[in-house]
C-alpha cells in the first residue's frame, strides 16, 4: 500500500451494496413506510434539525451513563479485583469510555503472562463459583461459566444483575480504549464522539438488532470504527449526535461491501488492494491525517503482538473493516453473509425512515422520532426509568431535561 492508486469513483449498484432492495422493518416502525429514497442531510432545514436535536437530547439523557450506574460498575470492578487479588485486573471497553448502554456489560481482562490462558481462566472461574456460594458476599454472583473459544478464552458471570466478561492477557482491548479516548479528545465538541456512539449503539442494538458479534453481527469496535470514519469524512457538518446518526445511516446504507473493505484511509478495492477516492464530503480535508493514524498505530501497538503484516494477509469475509491499529485485523469478521443482508437492509430502511421523520414538522416530528427509538424507550421504562410518562416529556415546545448533576460529564479519564 506504499504506492496508492486512486480510482475515480466507488462502484455501486443502484447506489446500494449488492443492489439489495429488500427492507428489514424495524421493530419500532409504527408509522407508514418511508419513501423509496432519502433526502441528503444538507437538504433538511435548520429548523427541523433544531427541533429534532432537542428531542434527541432528551432521549439521549435517558440512556447515557449516570452517576449511579458509573458508581455501580466501578464498585463491581473493585469487587472482582479484590476477589482476584493474585492477578492484575484491568477495566476496558465502553465502561471506562463512558459509552455503555443502560444494560451494557462490563469488560475486564486479567494479565498473567506466566500462566496459560486456559489454566488462568479455569482458576478465575473457580474463584467466582466459590463466591456464588458465599452467603456473606458483597454482591450476588451467579451464572459463572467458562467459554473455551479458539480465539479468546472467556469467563462470563452476572454480578448484581450486570453481565461481566473476563478475558485473559488481552492487551488489544486496553490499547483500543486508549485509541478511542484519543479520538474523542481530537474531535472535542463536548465529547460529541462519545455521545454519538451512545445514540448509534442504542439504535443498532435495540431498534435494528444489528449489533452483537456473538450472534454473527457487528462487534462494538467495528461499529466504533464506522463512526470514526463518518467523523473523518464529514468533519464540519456534524454538530450533534442526531446528525452523526443520520450521516452514518445515509453513508453506510450505500456502501458497496461486496467490492470494498473500509479503512480510515478510505474504501479499499478488494480486488486490487488500492485505495478508492472518497466521495464528495464537506469539501474539507479529512479530519484524521495519514500521519495521525500512523502515530496512533505506533503509540498503541501491542508490545508482544508479533510482526505486522501487509494488507495481503488481511482475511476477507463478507463485511470487511480494517482495524485502525492493526491493518491485518478484520473487525467485520464476525458478520455472516446472511447477516450482512440484514445489516444492509436495516441501514437502508433506517436512513429512509429518519429522512422522512426530519421532513415532518411540529409535534408530528417529535412523536415519530420517539417511535424511531420506541424499543429503546420501552426497554428502559420500568427497568431503568421511573414509572412516569417519559413520552410526554418530549412532546410539544417545552423540554424538561434532567438536572445536569444527575449526568456527569463524559470523562476521558
Amino acid at each position: 500500500m506504499a504506492d496508492v492508486k486512486f480510482l475515480k469513483s466507488v462502484p455501486t449498484h443502484n447506489g446500494v451494496c449488492y443492489g439489495h432492495n429488500r427492507l428489514c422493518p424495524l421493530p419500532s416502525s409504527l408509522s407508514p413506510l418511508p419513501p423509496a429514497s432519502n433526502q441528503g442531510p444538507t437538504l433538511i432545514s435548520s429548523d427541523s434539525w433544531d427541533r429534532a436535536e432537542m428531542t434527541t437530547r432528551v432521549i439521549l439523557s435517558m440512556i447515557e451513563p449516570t452517576k449511579s450506574s458509573n458508581l455501580m460498575r466501578m464498585n463491581i470492578f473493585k469487587y472482582v479485583e479484590r476477589l482476584l487479588g493474585n492477578f492484575q485486573v484491568y477495566l476496558y471497553g465502553s465502561v471506562p469510555l463512558n459509552t455503555y448502554l443502560p444494560d451494557g456489560d462490563i469488560d475486564l481482562t486479567v494479565l498473567c503472562p506466566t500462566i496459560p490462558n486456559d489454566q488462568l481462566a479455569l482458576e478465575v472461574c473457580k474463584i467466582l463459583k466459590d463466591e456464588e456460594r458465599n452467603e456473606a458476599a458483597q454482591f450476588k454472583v451467579k451464572d459463572t461459566h467458562f467459554i473455551d473459544a479458539a480465539e479468546v478464552k472467556l469467563v462470563k458471570c452476572v454480578i448484581q444483575d450486570i453481565v461481566v466478561d473476563i478475558s485473559f492477557n488481552q492487551l488489544g482491548g486496553l490499547t483500543t480504549y486508549r485509541f478511542l479516548v484519543q479520538i474523542d479528545r481530537r474531535l472535542g465538541n463536548a465529547h460529541l464522539f462519545k455521545r454519538s456512539l451512545i445514540l448509534i449503539k442504542a439504535w443498532c442494538y435495540y431498534e435494528s438488532r444489528i449489533l452483537g458479534s456473538q450472534h454473527g453481527l457487528l462487534s462494538t469496535y467495528a461499529l466504533e470504527t464506522l463512526v470514526i470514519h463518518i467523523f473523518n469524512l464529514f468533519p464540519t457538518s456534524l454538530k450533534d449526535p442526531l446528525s452523526v446518526l443520520y450521516r452514518f445511516l445515509d453513508y453506510f446504507s450505500k456502501f458497496d461491501w461486496e467490492n470494498h473493505c473500509l479503512s480510515l484511509k478510505g474504501p479499499i478495492c478488494k480486488h486490487t488492494h488500492t485505495l478508492v477516492e472518497f466521495p464528495v464530503n464537506d469539501n474539507s480535508a479529512l479530519l484524521l491525517s495519514k500521519e495521525f493514524l500512523i502515530n496512533c498505530r505506533k503509540l498503541y501497538k501491542i508490545p508482544f503482538d508479533g510482526l505486522e503484516t501487509d494488507l495481503v494477509f488481511f482475511r476477507m469475509k463478507h463485511l470487511d473493516i480494517i482495524d485502525p491499529l492493526k491493518e491485518n485485523n478484520n473487525l467485520g469478521r464476525s458478520v455472516s453473509r446472511g447477516n450482512l443482508y440484514r445489516i444492509c437492509s436495516a441501514l437502508k430502511f433506517g436512513a429512509r425512515k429518519l429522512s422522512w421523520i426530519l421532513s415532518l414538522s411540529g409535534d408530528r416530528m417529535t412523536e415519530e422520532l420517539q417511535n424511531y427509538f420506541c424499543n429503546t424507550l420501552n426497554r428502559l421504562e420500568g427497568k431503568y426509568l421511573p414509572s412516569t410518562s417519559y413520552r410526554s416529556s418530549v412532546r410539544g415546545q417545552t423540554y424538561h431535561l434532567k438536572d445536569e448533576d444527575d449526568f456527569p460529564p463524559l470523562s476521558c479519564a
